[in-house]
């Protein structure tokens, strides 16, 4: 499978100047971008906020109820979600006030035995979301510091730094699409994105720059090896997806893992963004970078 999608993917390049090279990835940057301003205009926020941020309450119950009756029958409260998880449905509602929230409490816990109720309040929601943008700007700035530091160059930093950008906000973008919300688990994943992306991004770079031979070579030696490493990560994302996701079909008393399965999701999806930026974005600009430098060398 890396193989073949390593040849595919240098053909491509190959045959395609830096400035056809480029129109993809831009164009799905943008339309990513238009995607989070459209959330941000009907929320409030740029990606769809779970219950770590926003607040609300989680109850967990034992029964043998289906999730689809369960939500009728909350459906006068604001509930927001009903999972199975082996032979306990998991509630999740948004915030309320104290009367309806002791409404609810005495409706469930009169209703089922076994109750386990879990409450965020909006206050430590919103202290949560600082904390989450904080980490996220903290890791973008390190990020882009270790880079200039690295090559001091500015238009290939630029480049690392911006396919990075350009993961996290097609990433954010498919979450509102797919309905995942953000949590403490997918901001995790966010945050290792930008690990993923800058990996291959300083590989390709480093080859580029430093290595020997004629620009194409090089970048196809730097492809050979990345999607090697980008594939047998989006293997074992795959495997984690569907374990999480779907183990429950065959083995009952195994419950689904939602935060793995948003994790594994958001990770899937945002390593394949990262294939297209790397290997379009990034490799369009280094080529017309390091083209850009040839006469100045020849000439010196």
């Amino acid at each position: 499978m890396a193989f073949s999608l390593t040849e595919s993917l240098d053909s491509f390049v190959k045959k395609h100047d830096n400035r056809q090279l480029l129109t993809i990835p831009i164009a799905v940057f943008v339309l990513s971008i238009l995607v989070l301003t459209f959330t941000f205009a009907s929320t409030g926020a740029p990606v769809n906020l779970g219950m770590e941020f926003k607040g609300g309450t989680m109850i967990a119950v034992t029964t043998g109820e289906s999730t689809t009756y369960i939500e009728a029958k909350y459906s006068e409260y604001p509930i927001i979600d009903a999972r199975s998880a082996g032979e306990r449905v998991v509630m999740q509602f948004g915030p309320m006030d104290n009367k309806v929230q002791r409404a609810l409490e005495d409706d469930i816990t009169s209703s089922y035995s076994d109750v386990e109720i879990k409450q965020i309040g909006a206050v430590y929601g919103s202290a949560l979301q600082f904390q989450a943008i904080k980490a996220v700007i903290i890791s973008f700035l390190g990020m882009a510091t270790v880079v200039f530091l690295i090559f001091r160059t500015a238009v290939p930093s630029i480049a690392v730094v911006l396919s990075a950008l350009s993961d996290i906000t097609i990433a954010a973008a498919f979450m509102n699409l797919a309905g995942i919300e953000l949590s403490l688990g997918t901001v995790a994943a966010l945050l290792m994105l930008i690990g993923y992306s800058v990996d291959s991004d300083i590989l390709l770079t480093t080859r580029v720059l430093k290595r020997r031979g004629t620009v194409e070579e090089k970048i196809s030696r730097a492809m050979h090896t990345g999607i090697t490493m980008t594939t047998t990560t989006l293997a074992a994302l795959v495997v984690m997806y569907l374990v999480s996701t779907y183990s429950y079909l065959i083995f009952s008393s195994l419950p689904q893992i939602s935060l793995l399965s948003d994790i594994s999701i958001v990770l899937i999806f945002g390593l394949a963004a990262d294939i297209m930026n790397t290997w379009l974005l990034n490799t369009a600009i280094l080529r017309w970078h390091v083209e850009g430098l040839s006469p100045r060398r020849r000439s010196a």
